[in-house]
């Protein structure tokens, strides 16, 4: 079985010898790059499991790099930061990032982290049903295909694992914890600022009107629900 690779994107070297020598550690391939143009060469020439990217960078920071590579690809991404602001989460979110981690961190938090990013992928297993239709959307199960009016829907793997979570409890109020600890894992049931980043997303991509939504509903102070109406 291979290992998983990680591209790591920091202008700081003592950072990236932090974390290459703690990830080797525990396991994976560690590709290096110190700055935002040189990690998209990395990450086209290498295509990493996972990226993790510095913010502030010489010649492209670390949003323009989520950006480009959300253009293309939705390998987890890990944000990092050495400032511990609410606006620069929620841009790294916004832009497709998948988590964000403030410096100075530790390396059984950076690597708790890795672990959670990583499992994503296995952490909602395919349903026996093979699809789903509501109004203009069609979900193909099998394939983890999002159709809206027959036109395909780029999701990242966790809104695609958020919309299926809702979809398949169609009806069901869904709390915060229960959504955060099934899409994320147990280590984010409080972190409810993800949840409200990725269904402002999947509003944008899925619904006809974000901000008046058919199909994802708010539970005020609760959680969400998918409409059961058809």
């Amino acid at each position: 079985m291979s290992k998983t690779r990680i591209l790591v994107v920091d202008d700081e070297v003592s950072i990236v010898k932090f974390l290459r020598a703690n990830l080797e550690a525990a396991g994976y391939e560690v590709l290096a790059s110190l700055d935002g143009v040189e990690g998209i060469k990395t990450f086209e020439m290498g295509l990493p499991d996972l990226v993790i990217l510095d913010i502030v960078m010489p010649k492209m920071d670390g949003f323009e790099v989520c950006s480009r590579i959300r253009e293309w690809s939705q390998v987890p991404i890990i944000m990092l930061s050495a400032r511990d602001d609410e606006s620069d989460k929620v841009k790294c979110l916004d832009l497709g990032a998948d988590d964000y981690v403030t410096k100075p961190f530790g390396a059984a938090e950076l690597l708790a982290r890795v672990r959670a990013v990583t499992r994503r992928t296995e952490l909602i297993s395919v349903p026996t049903r093979s699809s789903f239709t509501r109004g203009d959307l069609e979900i193909n199960f099998s394939q983890r295909r999002v159709t809206v009016s027959d036109r395909e829907v780029k999701l990242t793997p966790i809104e695609y694992n958020l919309l299926q979570e809702l979809v398949l409890n169609a009806g069901k109020v869904l709390t915060h914890n229960q959504l955060l600890g099934k899409v994320w894992g147990p280590e984010y049931t409080d972190d409810t600022q993800y949840l409200h980043v990725f269904i402002s997303r999947l509003r944008i991509k899925i619904e006809p009107d974000p901000l008046n939504p058919n199909y994802i509903l708010t539970v005020p102070r609760v959680g969400y629900q998918f409409t059961n109406n058809a």
